[in-house]
């Protein structure tokens, strides 16, 4: 950043303090003290101190991560059983929080451009590469992101390629997959951002309080943590798309499908979101969900040379044994002297999964929310990479549930018309049965 603010360096430690203040400052209901917005803005701010002390080294980092993720998970939990939903306006009004969400957009922005982009945003834009050179990545480059982030890293390769040609040589080359990797970052931060202030504009009917939600987002210490990492960003961005089209089950299907093609997680959500549509929705969400994955998987074999090149494109794409339960050394929560435990809490996550799968049998979508959400904070307790580290996989969720109003008039699109049917049904009769009563009788 000195080559726009000559002797500008704000720390991590500091970033931390000055955002605490301008949180508090906008968020913190200071007339109601003891509230569930003020308990969830410690619960956001309670995650950072861990992510900080993993990225100073330190292990009990992670014992802290998990201690918090443990903390969110029982408020998500809890959130269905929270009848009141009090309007809570912010503290400073929808101007002052615009000006506020750009200024600290173009700081984050700023650092993404100006620093060293993370290893694994580059190893995605260069499997995207080999991916257009018909080449298969060797066995030592896999990384944690799937397939569709290797495809969309793709698309970034006209932009690398103007460099290169403009140098002339590969080490100009080389130097181009980092400008690739923060243009990815950076789309995939503002797609959250974008996604976040849309939905609360047509779903919770108040642009303020998506605003609100953008602001907190870019503000929040552990976005600027790992604003680097796309593979943090990348399928959170397409779940809350999803979250926007969910009245499209086949947009929505789609987009799930994406998420899933970007990391593992999303996995687990899927059968959540076909419980919620229904029985035709869900038709339509699994066959766009199912057409969208035959499209990653034949853009993959349309750029491989052959089966074998397929195959090992597909399988390198994600590093697989990062979900092992063997003597797995990852840095993270988990050690080879622990690694058994990871069983039974990994058992108790797909009981958690069955449950909120099932009950409620009519879910609305505070229901999806907020289980959506629990679901992908229940990965961070058996995940051995980095437990609890992924935060902004399930931050831009977490903040739609603690800003959302009350929901429960937004159904499925199966059962909203049904409910319009049986609505119009109800008007049809009192006007017949009047007519009746004054002896006129319409034959039809």
């Amino acid at each position: 950043m000195d080559q726009l603010l000559p002797d500008y360096h704000v720390s991590a430690a500091t970033w931390f303090y000055l955002s605490l203040l301008l949180i508090v400052a906008v968020f913190f209901r200071f007339n109601r003290v003891w509230s569930v917005r003020n308990l969830d803005l410690a619960l956001l701010l309670s995650m950072s101190p861990g992510v900080l002390l993993v990225q100073e080294g330190h292990r009990f980092g992670y014992a802290w991560l998990f201690a918090a993720s443990g903390l969110v998970l029982c408020r998500l939990f809890a959130d269905q059983f929270f009848e009141r939903r009090p309007r809570l306006p912010q503290n400073l009004n929808r101007a002052g929080m615009t000006f506020l969400a750009i200024a600290a957009l173009a700081f984050l922005v700023t650092r993404v451009v100006t620093e060293t982009p993370s290893a694994s945003s580059v190893q995605i834009v260069r499997q995207g590469e080999q991916i257009l050179n018909r080449e298969a990545p060797p066995d030592e480059a896999r990384g944690e992101g799937g397939p569709a982030s290797s495809l969309i890293a793709a698309s970034i390769h006209p932009f690398t390629q103007v460099v290169a040609q403009g140098n002339g040589d590969a080490a100009a080359k080389l130097a181009a997959e980092p400008i690739a990797a923060r243009l990815l970052a950076i789309f995939a931060h503002f797609a959250v951002i974008g996604g976040l202030v849309l939905l609360g504009r047509r779903h919770f009917q108040d642009t303020g309080v998506g605003l609100a939600m953008g602001t907190l987002y870019v503000l929040l210490p552990c976005t600027a943590y790992n604003v680097h990492e796309v593979n943090h960003v990348l399928p959170a961005a397409f779940l809350v798309w999803a979250f926007v089209a969910y009245r499209q089950p086949l947009v929505a299907g789609c987009l799930m499908a994406l998420a899933c093609g970007t990391l593992f997680f999303p996995i687990f959500l899927v059968p959540l979101w076909l419980a919620f549509y229904g029985r035709k929705g869900a038709v339509r969400f699994g066959l766009a969900l199912c057409g969208m994955g035959a499209v990653l998987v034949g853009s993959f074999a349309l750029t491989a040379v052959d089966g074998n090149s397929f195959a090992q494109q597909w399988s390198d794409s994600i590093d697989w044994g990062l979900l092992s339960f063997r003597g797995n050394s990852a840095a993270g929560f988990w050690n080879a002297a622990n690694e058994a435990y990871r069983i039974p809490v990994f058992v108790a996550f797909l009981l958690a999964a069955f449950g909120l799968t099932v009950f409620p049998l009519r879910k609305n979508l505070e229901h999806l929310l907020a289980h959506s959400a629990a679901l992908i904070v229940g990965t961070q307790f058996w995940y051995p990479n980095q437990s609890g580290a992924y935060i902004l996989w399930y931050l831009p969720l977490l903040l739609l549930v603690v800003f959302r109003p009350r929901l429960e008039n937004l159904r499925p699109p199966e059962y909203d018309s049904r409910r319009q049917r049986e609505h119009e049904q109800d008007r049809r009769v009192p006007q017949t049965a009047s007519a009746m009563a004054g002896g006129r009788t319409v034959l039809r």
